[in-house]
């Protein structure tokens, strides 16, 4: 499986990433004031950053708008952010033309209908644990972990290994 791995993460430089049932386990919280929330898994973030810190790009393509993704992002130094794109085939194209990067070296994850059209386009893609039947049917990998609870992560650390970068990406410590 490794060698398999190997070569399907040799040319992935970008992953592209819908954000709720994949950055969020899918739920959206609206309190009596209209105020929304929602939660990220932490380790979701620093894989997000280990990624970077290897010289990728990590991108996120939604269908809403929410000011928590925009904080959110803000806060891992991602600065690939589109918002609002019901039709999200288009605007990942467009993303891909302004970095130059070749559809053969994005990656997307996505849990639901919205997302198969990007998901046919794209180099390398992936489905979180719980996602919608259809998307796991035409997923090239499907990860153990649900959204929201570790699937960023699991893919960015296949990835990272299957490119050799993982050791290399870790923070470490001096023994003294």
């Amino acid at each position: 499986m490794a060698n398999k791995d190997e070569e399907t993460a040799k040319p992935i430089r970008l992953i592209l990433s819908d954000v709720d049932g994949v950055l969020t386990d899918g739920s959206i919280t609206i309190d009596n004031a209209g105020v929304e929330s929602k939660s990220f898994y932490v380790r979701d973030g620093l894989a997000i950053k280990l990624w970077q810190r290897c010289g990728f790009t990590f991108g996120i393509l939604t269908a809403r708008n929410s000011q928590i993704v925009k904080l959110r992002a803000a806060e891992l130094g991602i600065s690939v952010v589109r918002q609002g794109y019901s039709d999200k085939l288009p605007a990942a194209r467009e993303i891909l033309d302004e970095l130059g990067v070749a559809a053969e070296e994005t990656c997307y994850i996505g849990d639901d209908l919205p997302d198969l059209p990007v998901l046919l386009d794209v180099g390398l893609s992936v489905a979180p644990a719980d996602a919608a039947d259809e998307v796991r049917t035409i997923a090239k990998w499907t990860m153990t972990k649900p959204g929201g609870r570790g699937a960023v992560r699991e893919l960015i650390e296949r990835l990272l290994k299957a490119k050799g970068c993982w050791e290399n990406c870790l923070p470490t410590q001096r023994a003294r």
